[in-house]
């Protein structure tokens, strides 16, 4: 199997699902698509319950599974690697979207925002920490 090349800025290079119920859905993208979940320990020391996703024949994560806790409706939403995430807010908000959240990284983490286009369709940005 050849290395995937890194996601190129500004493609989308993440997805999230969102679930109360996350140990149901790694069962169920596990059992329908081989998918393989490990826990993201970083999120676990901060009570958060987030599973990191790689492919079947693949170590690379390619996207993440995080337990609601019921504070929120469960979804799915991609993410798109940018340059600056603080920029990509400003361009979104002239574009007529909104931004629901920023946060900004630290040294381990990314930067990212939840967003919403003018259609009020969910979707999420992130650049590398250090970007």
């Amino acid at each position: 199997m050849t290395t995937p090349a890194a996601p190129a800025v500004n493609t989308v290079a993440w997805f999230e699902i969102a679930s109360d119920d996350p140990e149901g859905v790694q069962r169920f993208y596990g059992d329908l698509f081989g998918w393989r979940f490990r826990t993201d320990e970083d999120s676990a020391a901060m009570g958060i319950d987030y599973r990191l996703i790689s492919y079947a024949g693949d170590e690379e994560m390619r996207g993440g599974v995080f337990g609601t806790r019921g504070d929120m409706p469960g979804h799915a939403v991609f993410t798109v690697l940018v340059r600056d995430v603080a920029e990509t807010c400003r361009k979104v908000e002239a574009l007529g979207g909104k931004v629901l959240s920023q946060v900004v990284g630290n040294e381990s983490g990314p930067d990212f925002a939840y967003l919403h286009d003018p259609s009020g369709n969910l979707f999420g940005v992130f650049a590398p920490a250090g970007a």
